[in-house]
């Protein structure tokens, strides 16, 4: 079945030294695709004195772990990168790499396809095997989901978002081979990176939130917009958006949620003023309980939530924070018995 003798891999990165949420998902998710065609995971990772997250990739289901630990390496450089990823690729064969659509892997993964003459699927949202083996990476398109096969060149590259799949469980007892990657000699450096400036988000993260309150054009301006923002402060939410919301300018990128964006999974999201294009809502899929605000009763989003509420949200927000600003201040009284 498959290239049964080709190993799975897995570009993992590093950010200040740790290895990020998605790189063990994705090595998660590697971990059962390599069961099932019999072959080993083998991780990529690249940086400076990380050898202590070595163990970190054993445990998500890693068996090899390819390590280069060198200044060279110390921060992201995608022409290092590229060279020593695409000559360890040449050397093993992989049939598999799977990369973390991060602002790295979106750079990284077409470099590497390119160089290795084959193909590449961004932003998938699932990945599985056919009966012979091939991967069926599944995108979002024209209102369902399409997979795309590369049945002929290898390796088969796709990036996921962080969210796609579960944290795997970490086995602690889990070990493997570690293969050293030295950094690659007498290439031409046009671009590097001399610094990471690391610096906290404002609010709430969108990937951990419990609770998420997502907006989109149907708030109809800037002041609209700030209405459902205050929705998503008074409930102590992550505040997402969807491309229109992005595209009108009322909010950055970061905040987009979706195929091309952020995946949530939420105990609670609320979506309001947007229409439920396929886009955004395989970037929700992970949530547990959904409500949506629109005031078209056919809007498509009602089809996908579990609770829908038709009403014009720019005078349903308004009247729903102070309403749940008025049930606060009743709970936070005190009662005295005399």
């Amino acid at each position: 079945m498959g290239d049964t003798k080709y190993p799975v891999w897995v570009i993992a990165e590093q950010i200040l030294g740790e290895i990020p949420p998605v790189s063990l998902e994705i090595t998660g998710q590697a971990r059962i695709l390599a069961e099932r065609l019999g072959v080993e995971v083998e991780a990529i990772l690249l940086g400076n004195g990380i050898e202590d997250q070595v163990d970190l990739l054993f445990s998500a289901g890693a068996d090899v772990v390819h390590l280069g630990s060198a200044p060279e390496f110390t921060n992201y450089q995608c022409e290092i990168f590229t060279e020593s990823i695409v000559a360890r690729a040449r050397d093993r064969n992989p049939q598999i790499i799977l990369i973390g659509s991060t602002f790295m892997g979106r750079e990284l993964a077409p470099l590497i396809a390119a160089k290795l003459g084959t193909g590449l699927t961004a932003h998938c949202i699932d990945l599985v095997l056919d009966d012979n083996g091939v991967l069926e990476q599944q995108i979002p398109a024209y209102g369902g989901l399409m997979s795309i096969v590369c049945p002929e060149k290898r390796p088969q590259i796709a990036t996921v978002a962080r969210g796609v799949f579960p944290m795997p469980n970490l086995d602690e007892d889990r070990s493997g081979s570690v293969l050293p990657v030295e950094p690659p000699q007498g290439i031409k450096i046009r671009v590097q990176t001399l610094e990471v400036v690391h610096t906290e988000p404002e609010g709430v993260p969108l990937e951990t939130a419990p609770i998420v309150v997502a907006g989109g054009a149907g708030a109809g301006s800037l002041e609209g917009w700030l209405e459902i923002q205050e929705l998503a402060d008074t409930l102590k939410a992550a505040f997402g958006s969807t491309r229109p919301a992005v595209d009108e300018g009322w909010t950055d990128l970061e905040t987009m949620i979706g195929q091309s964006g952020k995946m949530v999974n939420p105990d609670l999201y609320i979506g309001v003023g947007l229409s439920g294009e396929q886009q955004h809502m395989v970037g929700i899929t992970g949530a547990k309980v959904m409500i949506a605000i629109n005031n078209d009763p056919k809007a498509p989003v009602f089809e996908q939530v579990d609770y829908g509420i038709v009403e014009d949200c720019r005078i349903f927000i308004p009247a729903l924070v102070e309403r749940i600003m008025k049930l606060k201040s009743h709970a936070g009284r005190t009662a005295h018995v005399v």
